[in-house]
C-alpha cells in the first residue's frame, strides 16, 4: 500500500527552543467557521432591518428612491461592515473571529507569528474576489488546489489558518517529587538540578503561556515554580509570583541552568 502523504502543518521555533507543529486547517474546518460568522452577520442584519422598519415603513421603496450615488455607498458600506467584521476580530483577538473560535482555528503568518492588520486586512479585502461566481466557488478551489488549503486571499496575504490542539493540563499541576517539596532545601540552598522532564515541562508551559487565560497561567506557573524551585524562601517565591513576566523569567532561567 502507498503511504498517505502527511498531513500539511506549519514548524514554529520558539524563543524558549522548543519546536511545535501547527496542523493546518482544512476546508471543512474553513467552512463551518464562516457559516458561524455568517450566521451572526445574518443576524444582525435582520436587527438593524428590523429596526428601520419600525422607523421607515416602505425600506424597499425608501432605497429605491435614493440616488444612485447614494445606493452604491450604501452597497460598499455593507461590504466594508462585513469587511471590519472579519479584520478587527482577527487582529484584536489574536487572528480568531467568533466562529473562528468555535472550531478552534486561528489566522496567522507563514512562520507561525501572529497576524497584524496588515495581512488581515488584505486577506480578508479578497473575499469579493473568492466569493466569486457565487458561493465562495473561487476560493474553495484554490484551497483544494493549494498544498495548505489557503485561499486567494491567504495566499496574496502571506497567512495560513492552523488548528489548536487541546493542551494537556494535567501535566503541569503534577506535585513535585517528595525529595522536593515547597520548603526543602537541598544541598546548602542550591536549587536542585531539573530532569529532563522538568525541562521538558517548563519548556512547553512557557511556550504555550501567552496563548492561556490569565488565571489559568497564573495557577499553572506557580504550580511550576513548586515543582522546580523548592529552595525558595516564603519571600522569594512571593516575589517570583508578583507577575507572569517574574514566573515566567524565574522559569526560563531554572530550564536554561539546566543545559
Amino acid at each position: 500500500m502507498t503511504p498517505s502523504a502527511p498531513a500539511p502543518h506549519v514548524d514554529v521555533a520558539t524563543p524558549e527552543r522548543v519546536a511545535l507543529s501547527l496542523p493546518v486547517a482544512g476546508i471543512g474546518y474553513r467552512c463551518l467557521a464562516w457559516l458561524v460568522d455568517a450566521s451572526l452577520l445574518f443576524f444582525f442584519w435582520v436587527a438593524l432591518y428590523f429596526v428601520i422598519t419600525l422607523l421607515v415603513s416602505d425600506v424597499l421603496g425608501a432605497f429605491q428612491a435614493l440616488s444612485g450615488l447614494t445606493q452604491t455607498l450604501l452597497a460598499v458600506g455593507l461590504f466594508a461592515t462585513q469587511w471590519l467584521y472579519w479584520t478587527l476580530a482577527e487582529v484584536f483577538f489574536h487572528g480568531q473571529t467568533p466562529g473562528k473560535r468555535v472550531m478552534r482555528i486561528r489566522v496567522v503568518r507563514e512562520d507561525g507569528s501572529p497576524v497584524g492588520f496588515f495581512e488581515s486586512a488584505v486577506r480578508n479585502l479578497c473575499r469579493a474576489v473568492d466569493f466569486l461566481p457565487v458561493l465562495y466557488a473561487t476560493g474553495c478551489i484554490t484551497m483544494l488546489l493549494d498544498s495548505r488549503h489557503r485561499r486567494l486571499g491567504d495566499l496574496l496575504a502571506g497567512t495560513v489558518l492552523v488548528r489548536e490542539e487541546a493542551i494537556d493540563l494535567d501535566k503541569y499541576t503534577q506535585a513535585p517529587p517528595a525529595d522536593a517539596a515547597p520548603g526543602s532545601t537541598p544541598g546548602a540552598g542550591m536549587q536542585r538540578p531539573l530532569d529532563a522532564e522538568d525541562v521538558e515541562l517548563v519548556l512547553a508551559f512557557l511556550a504555550r503561556a501567552r496563548g492561556l487565560e490569565p488565571e489559568v497561567r497564573q495557577r499553572l506557573g506557580a504550580r511550576l515554580v513548586d515543582r522546580v524551585g523548592a529552595s525558595l524562601t516564603d519571600e522569594e517565591r512571593a516575589r517570583v509570583l508578583q507577575s507572569a513576566e517574574a514566573t515566567e523569567a524565574f522559569l526560563r532561567t531554572r530550564a536554561k541552568a539546566a543545559h
